[in-house]
């Protein structure tokens, strides 16, 4: 399935890379090495994020706490991300509890630089949209200053701190009024 998003122009293709919903037939051990190789550089720099050492059964259960869209460069497996809306939020977690959330957005290192994170991020926000939320949360690392810069020249602002069990840092969560940023686009 190619998704169309919100603006009517196809989310799908476009630079040789598809995008399309995780079926039965995907293998979440290869969704799993991607997320590895996709946030390697943040382990070596000394965040350990989540997805840097996930086991298989982590992936699939993420993966199946939402909708899990992957993208491909021919057969190859470049890009995914997985969105829900409204997105369960812990208690204390300083996010609007009727907001959507995407979490494992991962593109190939192969592949960084082309914009493709920013075509799986307008899938994760068309996506939350039309599963009826207004805005989307999303936390990363408060060292990862180059990720949180690229976050808000998207439009995501700061709301406060979120510490997981499974880190080894604090994170900076942030939120986007997905209904103003539609008008703006």
């Amino acid at each position: 399935m190619i998704l169309r998003s919100v603006h009517g122009r196809a989310a799908g293709s476009g630079g040789g890379i598809s995008i399309r919903r995780f079926t039965d037939g995907d293998s979440a051990e290869e969704l799993t090495l991607l997320l590895h190789r996709a946030y390697a550089a943040h382990a070596a720099a000394g965040r350990v994020f989540f997805a840097s050492y996930q086991s298989v059964q982590d992936t699939a259960t993420r993966a199946g706490r939402g909708e899990c869209w992957l993208a491909f460069r021919g057969a190859e497996l470049v890009g995914s991300v997985t969105v829900a809306a409204p997105y369960t939020v812990p208690t204390g977690y300083p996010a609007p509890s009727d907001a959507g959330s995407f979490w494992q957005l991962a593109v190939d290192p192969v592949c960084q630089g082309t914009g493709l994170g920013h075509r799986l991020l307008t899938v994760a926000e068309d996506r939350i949209v039309a599963l009826g939320a207004a805005e989307a949360v999303i936390d990363t690392s408060a060292e990862a200053t180059e990720l949180v810069a690229w976050y808000r020249r998207r439009g995501y602002v700061p709301v406060g701190t979120w510490r997981w069990d499974v880190t080894n840092y604090e994170s900076v969560v942030l939120l986007k009024d997905l209904a103003a940023a539609g008008r703006e686009r």
